[in-house]
């Protein structure tokens, strides 16, 4: 994974609008098939060249969700990063990641309540131009005040 920051926190009080931070990954055919494993989500589309060549992707595509947890990566390591608690996600999905693809995670701060320690994020996921995934998620920050 290729990202912008090391690991770590950044506490509520350190927070400001506009921060970004990102990651790009290369979604391989192990990474669908562990994701298969552990979600128990086994539709050939994922996993079955021949029958997703006959499906409206013509090919096999990777979990929507595993895109979407390209997102609480970067949350959860990096934008607050350790020690968040995810209150909330929206999802739109876009356009399908393929094995082989390099997605780009990216979280944005848009929102701080401090007094309640919830930041709103903008969120999305692109491959090249095209943007795969988006959507806004809610997130209890770590404090120093409290952690």
């Amino acid at each position: 994974m290729l990202d912008n920051l090391p690991r770590g926190t950044i506490c509520i009080e350190d927070l400001e609008i506009g921060m970004i931070r990102y990651l790009r990954k290369e979604v391989t055919d192990r990474d669908i098939e562990l994701f298969a494993e552990v979600s128990t989500d086994r539709n050939p589309v994922h996993l079955d060249d021949d029958y997703a060549r006959d499906t409206i992707f013509q090919g096999r595509i990777a979990h929507g969700m595993l895109t979407a947890g390209l997102i609480s990566a970067v949350i959860g390591e990096q934008l607050p990063g350790h020690g968040t608690v995810y209150l909330g996600q929206s999802l739109k999905f876009m356009a399908p990641v393929r094995p082989g693809d390099v997605v780009y995670a990216e979280v944005k701060v848009t929102a701080i309540d401090h007094a309640r320690r919830r930041v709103t994020l903008e969120t999305h996921c692109a491959v090249g131009d095209t943007v795969v995934l988006k959507g806004e998620a809610l997130v209890l920050a770590p404090s120093r005040k409290f952690d």
